[in-house]
């Protein structure tokens, strides 16, 4: 994947434009046309300054994210204020990033993990079938920290045996091994397992710590935006949940708001930018895996 399709919002007061990106997801049955038309349907109220009524009638997902992310940095442009500012969190750092490795043959995630010798973080997409390119990884950089995302491609009667062949690697966290809608609690285990597609609200936390997740992967076009974001992630914490701030694919635009709330934020997965061919102007600065705070201009 080098490209994909995403909506931006732009809002424009006072000669200020405060920009926000989203990514419709299949997964969820989401497009291009159906997130422009959930917010098309609120123009009339949004071009007559009542940002917050439509934010509060707009379920969560992508288009409530961008709208909210247009919103926020629209308010920090116009006041003077930084976005950290006006969400009441500490201004955003430098942070290492996990880098995701692209799905292949043994060999060439072996390469591609030493190829990848900047990032002390490698992100492992598998499906059912996946270990023998995760230890083939492990081998290759045992100094990483792996996150293996298993895309809820795991059952319940195949996870034991998988997190037994997984327990003497360096695994920092195991995302989302079974179906998002799985009822079963998870099995006893040192490792972390994390909650992605099984999280989508604050109202999902004491489910899935009672079914045994440790951490959770947030993202803003599951949760809504950057507040809906601050919300969960300080329940979360509060809960005892690791957190790590994740992303899909996007452009810098789409990365910043979550970056700016990387201080309440264990693990950073903002790669997104990485994976794509051309990024939007302004962009992120990436230095190996060390991803800087979004500038001005860019966002916030």
């Amino acid at each position: 994947m080098n490209s994909v399709h995403v909506v931006q919002v732009n809002l424009h007061h006072q000669g200020a434009t405060g920009r926000g990106e989203c990514r419709p997801y299949p997964r969820y049955n989401q497009t291009v046309e159906s997130v422009i038309a959930a917010l098309e349907a609120h123009r009339a109220n949004v071009e007559s300054d009542d940002i917050e009524a439509v934010l509060a009638k707009l379920p969560k997902g992508p288009a409530r994210n961008a709208l909210e992310s247009a919103w926020i940095d629209l308010r920090a442009k116009l006041s003077g204020l930084t976005a950290a500012e006006l969400m009441g969190v500490k201004q955003p750092i430098a942070r290492e990033t996990a880098f995701t490795l692209s799905w292949g043959s043994v060999d060439e995630m072996a390469k591609a993990a030493t190829d990848a010798a900047a990032y002390p973080w490698l992100k492992i997409k598998i499906g059912a079938g996946g270990l023998a390119q995760v230890l083939a990884v492990a081998s290759a950089r045992p100094d990483a920290r792996l996150i293996i995302d298993a895309n809820e491609a795991l059952t319940t009667s195949d996870l034991p045996s998988f997190l037994a062949e997984l327990a003497d690697l360096n695994i920092a966290l195991i995302e989302q091994p079974l179906p998002a809608d799985h009822e079963e609690n998870l099995p006893e285990t040192a490792l972390v397992i994390c909650a992605d597609e099984g999280l989508h609200s604050i109202d999902d936390l004491a489910r899935l710590w009672a079914q045994g997740y440790r951490a959770v992967n947030v993202k803003l076009d599951k949760c809504g935006g950057p507040l809906a974001a601050l919300d969960l992630i300080r329940e979360a914490r509060v809960m005892g949940f690791t957190v790590m701030a994740g992303c899909m694919v996007g452009s810098s635009l789409a990365m910043a708001p979550m970056l700016t709330l990387e201080s309440l934020c264990d693990v950073i997965d903002l790669d997104g930018p990485l994976l794509l061919a051309t990024d939007i102007e302004d962009g992120l600065i990436y230095d190996g895996a060390n991803v800087s705070p979004p500038s001005k201009t860019l966002w916030g």
